[in-house]
Order: structure tokens, then sequence, then C-alpha cells
């Protein structure tokens, strides 16, 4: 009796250990992500299944709701350890510079901000109506087209319209982007301006029922946006026979040098490892390519830069 319960003594210490060693082998990883009701945050908790699965479970990412990227950025400062956040590159490069809503913030604070991988960017999209006449932007004058209100793609909507001559030739609906569907379906609206991940689910609703022309930038037009290029590759859309070429904003996830190097290492390597898998069920990661770390203005994470430099994928210098 005495060997048997000696030996339960040495078992369930056995046990106990071995359950201790697992608790300190698992990563915890918070990601700082967008408002709970948007695309961005249904990414965030994609990637955090994707990282749980890619690891068997030793990186473990609990998300956080931000009411946006400044947000996410400003938390850099304070925030420790495993902190990863979404934000376009140029915010952490205002950070970084002690401007705009940064302005009078510790530079040092941000400086420790390193670049991991992007995730899928806020991409323009000019919709129009095949019916409407409108294949290019010199098209649009005298058409009616809905913004939206106060969201980005809104704002960038009617920069665009003035950078390219259209200012006050154009008719803005006064109507939410949510009506934009059907709205052009009815025939109240030549087009409407959206901006998000492609392919866009308006978008894909839009041309699924009616014939639509999405416009493509001149190189003349892209410049004057001061944007990122991307280019929608012929068939994301019903009835587009070419690609799309268009500027989007860069979606970049960032962790500080707090981080260590392994970590972001695992992080990064798992996420292009699973990116294929999580393209099968929302394919706006389908979009997400190598070439974008190209527009990353800034330093990349060590631990990111070891996979790039065994995947072969292409990084500056100013990046290193």
């Amino acid at each position: 009796m005495n060997i048997l319960r000696t030996l339960g003594v040495i078992t369930a210490g056995i046990m106990a250990l071995s359950a201790a060693s697992a608790v300190q082998a698992e990563t915890r990883v918070t990601l700082k992500s967008a408002k709970a009701a948007s695309s961005y945050y249904q990414m965030a908790a994609q990637l955090s299944e994707a990282m749980k699965t890619g690891t068997n479970g030793d990186v473990i990412i609990t998300v956080e709701e931000s009411q946006g990227s400044v947000q996410n950025v400003m938390e850099a400062m304070v925030r420790s350890g495993n902190y990863v956040f979404t934000s376009p590159p140029g915010l952490v490069g205002l950070a970084q510079n002690s401007k705009g809503p940064f302005e009078g913030r510790p530079t040092e604070k941000f400086e420790a901000v390193r670049a991991l991988f992007p995730i899928p960017s806020l991409t323009m999209h000019f919709v129009m109506r095949s019916d409407s006449g409108a294949t290019d932007f010199a098209g649009l004058e005298g058409k009616t087209i809905l913004l939206g209100k106060g969201s980005f793609g809104a704002k960038e909507g009617e920069k665009y319209l003035d950078l390219f001559g259209l200012g006050g030739k154009v008719e803005l609906a006064d109507a939410e982007l949510s009506n934009a569907v059907a709205a052009l379906k009815n025939g109240q609206i030549d087009g409407f301006v959206t901006a998000g991940s492609w392919p866009a689910p308006n978008v894909i609703e839009a041309a699924a029922g009616t014939d639509v022309n999405v416009l493509s930038l001149s190189d003349e037009q892209l410049a004057l946006t001061k944007r990122d290029k991307t280019v929608i590759p012929a068939g994301t859309y019903s009835g587009q026979d070419e690609d799309i070429t268009t500027a989007s904003l860069s979606v970049v996830a960032f962790a500080t040098t707090e981080m260590e190097d392994e970590t972001a290492y695992q992080l990064t390597k798992t996420f292009w490892e699973q990116k294929a898998k999580m393209g099968e069920s929302s394919s706006w990661w389908n979009g997400v390519a190598p070439d974008m770390l190209g527009n990353i203005a800034g330093k990349i994470h060590p631990g990111a830069l070891r996979y790039y430099a065994e995947a072969g994928f292409p990084v500056r210098d100013d990046q290193r």
C-alpha cells in the first residue's frame, strides 16, 4: 500500500510538473484591433484562431476592441511585452516624429515600434453603373455619386474628386453607404465609392445584380493621391475582365522591441503559413502578398526579419 501511495504521489507530481511546463511553454499575445463591428476586428479574430491552430496552441492571442488606429499606436507607449496592434504605417511615422495626434508625446516611446507583417489594405473602389457611360474619372462629371458620411472611404473619395478636377462637378447623394447597393440597382445613383479590403462585400453584391465598372486610376492620378498602389486582379468581381489599378491605405500588424525575437518569428511565420487557409473562408486574405512589405515605411522586427530571410521575401535595407 505504501508503495502504491508513493507511486501515486510521484505520478501526481509528474502530472503537475507537466501541466506547469505546458503553461510555461504557452506564449500569450494581446492584439489591439478595431471596433467590434468592423471587418478588421473580424480579421483579428481570424488571426487569433490561425495562430492557435498553426502553433498547436503554443501561441494564444487575446483580441482587444479598439476605437481606431490612433488609440492602438498611442497604447504602444505604455503596453509592455507581447503587445501587437494594427495601424497604417504612416500613423506610426507621425508618432515617431511627434506630429498630428501625437504632437507633444515623447517620441522615444514610439521608436520601439517594429512591423511584423501586412494585413489586408483599405482599398478604394469607385463603382459605376455600366449604363452611366463612365469608364474613367473624366466620365464622372455630371453624375450622381454616393460617398457616404464620415468614413475613411467618404473622406478619401471626396479628396480624390478634388484632386482629379471634379470638385463641384459631381452631384453627391445625401445618403449612407449602407444604402449604396440598393440605390445603384434602383437607378437612384450612378455610382458609389467605398473603401475596404478587396474583394469588398458591397462591390460583390453590386456587381452580382447590376452591370458595373470599377474605375482604374492612372499613374498620374495615383501619384496625386499619395497612397499605395493596389491591383485587383481580373475576375475578382462579376463582369470584371481586366485588372483594376487603384489606391489603398496599407495596414500592418506591429509589435515593439519588448517582444522577444522568437515570439515575433513565430507570429510572422505562422501568419504566412496560415494565410492561404484563412483565405479559403475570407477571401480578403488572398490580397496579401510578400511585395506588400514594400509599403512598410519603418523598421521590421528582427524576429520577423529572420523569417523573411528564410522565405526569401523582399526587404529593403532601411527596413532592417
